[in-house]
């Protein structure tokens, strides 16, 4: 899968508007391993996880009926088990097209001193 990766990063980020914005609350599970999203600023749209099918712990959806067990957890993440898990912050650019530094205009701004 092309793009930036799906595990959450915990991002720079000082205002709690993005993090409103950027808020699941709607996800359901289509066929061949694809999410419909939708989030409290109104964007939408499907993800396709079939890359992700199979392989290391997406086993587990290899098993009737278990992708169609996705949630939102409470910290919001997209959750299937302790150990199923995708960032929804990566999804969300994922369905935008949208660069990190587009969502989160911090992290062009944050000084790093190694």
């Amino acid at each position: 899968m092309a793009g930036h990766a799906l595990f959450c990063t915990r991002w720079p980020v000082a205002s709690s508007e993005i993090a409103v914005m950027l808020e699941p609350v709607e996800v359901k599970p289509l066929p061949q391993f694809r999410l419909y999203l939708q989030y409290a600023d109104g964007v939408e749209g499907e993800v396709d996880l079939s890359d992700l099918a199979g392989k290391g712990v997406f086993a587990l959806w290899n098993e009737p009926g278990a992708f169609e067990k996705v949630t939102i957890s409470d910290h919001r993440s997209i959750f299937w088990t302790d150990q199923v898990e995708l960032c929804a912050d990566a999804l969300y650019l994922q369905i935008t097209g949208k660069t990190p530094e587009e969502v989160f205009p911090n992290l062009a701004r944050v000084r790093v001193d190694a």
